[in-house]
């Protein structure tokens, strides 16, 4: 399997379980690998025959920048929700890069790693 991906894509957002957190938009990072066989389109060098990584990173800023949850895991589980459901992409592997959560650490996020069900 080829993998299509999005690297430092940064979306400011409302996500935390604190007050402060709610109040003000923050930062997170995400790095997304999706699965696909690109050997159609590279055959017939058309963008109808791949997976538009310019559309799935708009999806996702628009989601993203609209959200408000309080966990990481359930952002970074929607994100990899829409993009297995709406792009039919059969994998995907997401990391979710909230920086400067954790006083001395740089970065803190998770790794999620789904597949299309069935």
């Amino acid at each position: 399997m080829d993998i299509i991906f999005l690297r430092d894509l940064r979306i400011d957002t409302v996500i935390g379980i604190y007050e402060w957190e709610r109040r003000t938009r923050q930062t997170v990072i995400l790095d997304i690998e999706m699965g696909a066989d690109v050997a159609k389109a590279a055959a017939g060098d058309s963008i109808e025959n791949t997976l538009n990584y310019k559309e799935v990173a708009k999806r996702i800023i628009s989601f993203v920048e609209e959200s408000r949850f309080e966990l990481v895991e359930s952002l970074a589980e929607k994100i990899a929700e829409i993009i297995l459901m709406e792009f039919k992409v059969p994998w995907c592997r997401l990391t979710l890069n909230k920086q400067g959560a954790v006083r001395g650490v740089r970065d803190v996020g998770v790794i999620i790693e789904r597949r299309m069900p069935g």
